[in-house]
């Protein structure tokens, strides 16, 4: 297995029977956990009205989480940049470095993270998405010792080293990572359709730069690990219920693993479905070795997230060992 780093996604999901509060705190059992085990950084997401997801403030999430851990990188997977001012988060991670020095990320990306009326819930002005380029640029002026003569400053945040990666879904995105020579980070745990385009795009056209020499490429995967084979069927029926709530618009807690829904029968929400799952990956031990050997050969990534929705905090936690036990394995 080439020796890559891996990482974590957390969505700070609700589980059916739990509370946001139960899922913040299994979010803090998840980030001991992967310290322990030698996981290089945990990030999560910002979503809005979202009944079941508790990661919507997600810079005190990120502050809770790594206050309660001690090595482990933390950091967002991402913030979504037009939903904010650039001077308001330089200086919320501004403030996370100085409490929490060379150990927070600082992901972003351009969607909304919700859908379109929360959009204009958040946003300043409905035009701030087409600006992504902009502000991102805003933003390493703020982080920048450079700016030190501006009349608007960020304190705390100037001065700061906090690496910036450039998240995405499709291929927009890799244009611009690679234009401004940023870290990628691709989203096909959910969006797998266009990741190897993507990643061939921003690899294609990377200028380097201060932040970065060569590309550097991190996918998100799902990951369901399991003592045998059986025991992942069962976590993957978990995992396809979540995703036709998300394809349905029905979205509900995450279940334990039971029966598939009725509604997976219909052909066009299988096959949606089928298509979200194409970067999955399940199994014991050996299986999970060899197939992701496999995409790590073929794909060349630099790093490894995954996200692993499982709805039993101990399983879930196995699971993440698991995966580590294979990942060492020759």
């Amino acid at each position: 297995m080439t020796n890559i780093p891996i990482s974590i996604l957390e969505l700070v999901t609700v589980v059916e029977g739990g509370t946001f509060s139960t899922a913040i705190s299994n979010t803090v059992e998840v980030a001991k956990n992967a310290e322990n085990l030698g996981y290089k950084r945990i990030w999560m997401a910002e979503h809005h009205n979202m009944e079941y997801i508790a990661s919507s403030a997600t810079s005190v999430l990120i502050g809770h989480v790594a206050g309660k851990t001690n090595t482990i990188r933390v950091g967002s997977g991402g913030i979504m940049l037009p939903n904010h001012s650039p001077l308001v988060i330089a200086e919320q991670f501004g403030t996370l470095e100085s409490i929490y020095p060379n150990r927070i990320d600082l992901g972003l990306g351009r969607a909304p993270g919700s859908d379109q009326l929360t959009a204009m819930a958040l946003r300043r002005n409905q035009e701030t998405a087409n600006n992504f380029p902009e502000d991102i640029r805003q933003l390493q002026t703020y982080f920048s010792d450079d700016n030190h003569n501006a009349k608007v400053r960020a304190f705390p945040g100037e001065g700061l080293d906090i690496p910036i990666w450039i998240l995405g879904s499709s291929t927009d995105s890799a244009y611009l990572a690679a234009e401004m020579g940023l870290p990628y980070a691709f989203a096909s745990h959910f969006a797998p359709a266009q990741f190897r385009a993507a990643i061939k795009i921003y690899r294609d056209n990377f200028k380097p730069s201060l932040d970065l020499e060569k590309p550097y490429v991190m996918a998100c995967a799902n990951v369901l690990a399991a003592d045998t084979e059986e025991e992942a069927n069962v976590l993957l029926i978990s995992l396809i219920n979540l995703f036709v709530g998300i394809i349905t618009n029905k979205r509900k807690p995450l279940k334990p693993g039971g029966k598939l829904p009725e509604v997976y029968q219909i052909p066009e929400v299988r096959q949606a479905v089928n298509n979200m799952l194409a970067c999955t990956f399940y199994g014991s031990k050996e299986t999970l070795n060899k197939n992701l050997s496999s995409f790590i050969e073929e794909t060349k990534v630099d790093e490894l997230m995954v996200a692993s929705h499982i709805f039993d905090l101990e399983t879930k936690l196995k699971s993440f060992s698991i995966l580590h036990e294979a990942l060492s394995l020759n």
